[in-house]
């Protein structure tokens, strides 16, 4: 199992998985510096987490590439995880309130959110 991350590194992490293999420099051009992150610090957390498992470095025409381990969408899936597992003690019950009472519920993720209802009861019947 791979090491858990910090919020900052998370952040860092997900860009990585959105937007493919990028070398430090893309990553502080694009998102480091919006977020006001100097240089080193966005290097030192790409380390981190290659050191903890979740980003790999390869040398591409003299320059290292970073990429994620995994897509974005799992990435995600596993943050969730480990939210609900930590956080939650394994309890959906106040992610399914939290969502009842959101105001921000698109079209698109209420209908993702039936796809997952639907594929939880075909579980049970299986």
């Amino acid at each position: 199992m791979k090491k858990p991350v910090g919020e900052q590194e998370l952040a860092v992490l997900r860009w990585v998985a959105e937007h493919g293999p990028a070398t430090v420099g893309e990553v502080v051009e694009r998102f480091g510096e919006p977020q006001g992150l100097a240089r080193s610090t966005v290097l030192t957390m790409m380390e981190r987490l290659r050191a903890k498992g979740h980003l790999t470095r390869r040398k591409v025409e003299g320059v290292y590439q970073y990429a994620s381990r995994q897509p974005a969408s799992e990435l995600l899936r596993e943050v969730v995880g480990d939210f609900v597992r930590k956080s939650l003690s394994g309890s959906l019950s106040p992610v399914a309130a939290y969502l009842a009472d959101a105001d921000e519920v698109s079209e698109d993720e209420l209908k993702e959110l039936e796809d997952a209802v639907a594929r939880l009861h075909s579980k049970r019947r299986g």
